[in-house]
């Protein structure tokens, strides 16, 4: 393709912004720092002088949309701005299961299949429908976020490999389910909960159905050694994008010593 018939295509296709909106509202994955903003200077003159308006910004990694990075759980993994960009876009598909899963549920590779077209080597993100509880839309519901959102189930992380997927992204708090991480001691009765749904449909207690020492923090600690990262609290748009294929891009900071980063997700198709 000649460089202006790039352009000309470029000018037709359609850009989806799958961020959420960031604010000091945001809330953190449970225990880490909050977004904090402050004016250090304004425009009329404050602490330092007067002229512009000047802010400094404290925050962790994980607050709203961002991208776990691979040293986050893995030592000896790239930082964040040691991946090249080629990494962070590329084809994939956005999956919707919103309608076939609830609180605490499961989903299997079978099922986002029969969903959509996806193929080895996508961006995978996932549309579980819980964005819905984010901090800023109306069904807003902290603890449904962060501790009742669908997760993936035994055979997933391993199917993701075999895929080859460049990232994974999920519009919830995490892309492991929150009974496989520390939430579940956090929040007990919420554990006892989600064992009895999981017994009531597998007949099987939540430790035998997911031994602790395989699938503990299994989507950051098994996939993350491997270079599969994964973005969370992914939204905006999404809704527009149901088992669509479509281009994406993460954009994080190209922080040299940051283990995750904040960041810009977008999606671009044909009109």
């Amino acid at each position: 393709m000649k460089p202006n018939d790039f352009i000309r295509f470029m000018n037709k296709v359609k850009m989806y912004d799958l961020t959420q909106p960031l604010s000091v509202h945001t809330p953190p994955w449970p225990s880490y720092v909050p977004l904090q903003v402050q004016y250090f200077k304004r425009i009329a003159g404050a602490h330092m002088g007067q002229g512009a308006n000047g802010q400094i910004i404290t925050t962790s990694n994980h607050v709203g949309t961002h991208m776990d990075g691979e040293i986050h759980f893995f030592g000896s993994g790239r930082t964040i701005g040691q991946v090249p960009m080629k990494e962070w876009v590329g084809p994939g598909v956005v999956v919707d299961i919103s309608k076939e899963t609830g609180d605490y549920d499961l989903y299997e590779p079978d099922l986002l299949k029969r969903k959509a077209d996806i193929r080895k080597g996508d961006i995978l993100i996932i549309n579980t429908g819980y964005h819905r509880y984010a901090w800023y839309e109306k069904e807003s519901d902290e603890v449904r976020y962060f501790v009742k959102h669908p997760g993936p189930g035994p055979a997933f992380h391993k199917w993701a490999l075999a895929m080859k997927f460049k990232w994974i992204g999920v519009d919830c708090g995490s892309a492991d389910h929150p009974m496989n991480t520390i939430i579940r001691t956090w929040h007990p009765k919420l554990f006892i909960e989600a064992e009895k749904k999981l017994f009531s449909k597998y007949g099987k207690k939540w430790d035998e159905f997911f031994p602790l020492e395989e699938y503990y923090q299994v989507m950051h600690l098994k996939l993350f050694p491997k270079r599969m990262v994964h973005a969370e609290n992914i939204g905006g748009e999404i809704e527009r994008l149901s088992n669509k294929r479509c281009w994406i891009g993460c954009f994080p900071l190209k922080g040299m010593e940051l283990e995750s980063s904040m960041c810009r997700i977008v999606a671009w198709t044909d009109k």
